[in-house]
């Protein structure tokens, strides 16, 4: 499993909703700000787009396709003119997962759906992103994420067995696109972790410490992978992804661990010999290390998790509660 591929499937969905807006004359929206991350996609006319702590505004074409991710306010504009109006007086509740606004008339129309992601990979993955991830109309990504979302909207409405299900793997399907439009657009001058994916030398060092995380690896085996020097590598490697191969792969054991403390019955003395640890001491030390609480604790409780990532050149600690 590649790497982008193995982090999503950490990923849970707690909750979502559809919205559509449907807008004519002379309008402008704020909303406020949400948790979660939000797909849309302008289905007919156009509209300006502006994020809270964005310097300019966005023209939206009919088409295009935007996601944000850090659930910040933002606006909508007919016109930059307009003084925006409060969206929560105009939106109607359809379904417990659906709302609509409608104003005037339909020469704009907008469909979107929100998600909410919980666990530490997805505040890991959507960290590194920008708030703001615009894909005009021609892009691939885009007519995909115009298809996921028509499927995505369809189901909230038909109600038909298996939904759950769909709809998550529909907005994994719409995260994976626009992960791929991102990555496609990353020089070979970027940190982070998606800096590290989109890096032809270290992709393939990384693909190997998520493919086989148990194996012992040396950075003198990874190096090769890399087609690198030892040396070369280990500074690269450290100065992309922000952090030492080898604390790369314990975090990766990790998030792994995690997952699995959460979500299986498998107990501790298992997981840590699946991931290459040979006794349960040396692994309770590694998690305590990383996730700040012991594996025991972590399991039977909803503490604050906490894990030592970087979302770019800096150490920053992602705590998520």
């Amino acid at each position: 499993m590649d790497p982008l591929s193995g982090v999503l499937s950490l990923l849970r969905i707690r909750n979502y909703h559809s919205a559509t807006l449907r807008m004519a004359g002379d309008w402008a929206f704020s909303f406020p700000e949400n948790a979660g991350i939000k797909f849309t996609t302008v289905v007919q006319g156009g509209c300006w787009l502006l994020v809270a702590g964005e310097q300019q505004p966005q023209r939206l074409q009919q088409g295009d396709c935007f996601l944000m991710t850090r659930g910040v306010p933002f606006a909508l504009y007919s016109d930059m003119n307009q003084v925006p109006m409060d969206s929560a007086s105009y939106f109607q509740r359809i379904a417990e997962d659906e709302i609509t606004l409608d104003y005037c008339g339909a020469d704009t129309q907008l469909v979107g759906g929100r998600f909410e992601f919980t666990g530490v990979p997805a505040q890991v993955l959507l960290s590194t992103l920008p708030s703001l991830v615009h894909l005009t109309g021609v892009s691939a990504q885009a007519s995909i994420l115009r298809w996921a979302l028509e499927r995505f909207t369809s189901e909230l409405h038909q109600h038909k067995p298996g939904r759950s299900l769909m709809t998550e793997h529909l907005a994994h399907i719409m995260l994976v696109e626009v992960l791929r439009a991102h990555l496609g657009t990353l020089g070979s001058d970027g940190t982070g972790w998606f800096a590290g994916l989109a890096d032809r030398h270290l992709s393939a060092a990384i693909s190997a410490l998520h493919g086989e995380p148990a194996r012992r690896w040396s950075v003198e085996e990874l190096a090769r992978l890399a087609n690198m020097s030892r040396s070369a590598f280990a500074q690269r490697f450290k100065t992309v992804v922000g952090v030492a191969p080898m604390e790369y792969l314990t975090r990766w054991r990790m998030l792994l661990a995690s997952d699995r403390l959460r979500n299986s019955d498998d107990s501790i003395s298992s997981i840590a010999f699946s991931l290459g640890y040979e006794s349960e001491s040396a692994f309770s030390t590694a998690f305590k290390r990383v996730m700040s609480e012991a594996p025991r604790h972590y399991q039977r409780g909803q503490q604050s998790l906490c894990l030592l990532y970087t979302s770019d050149a800096a150490d920053d600690l992602l705590c998520v509660d």
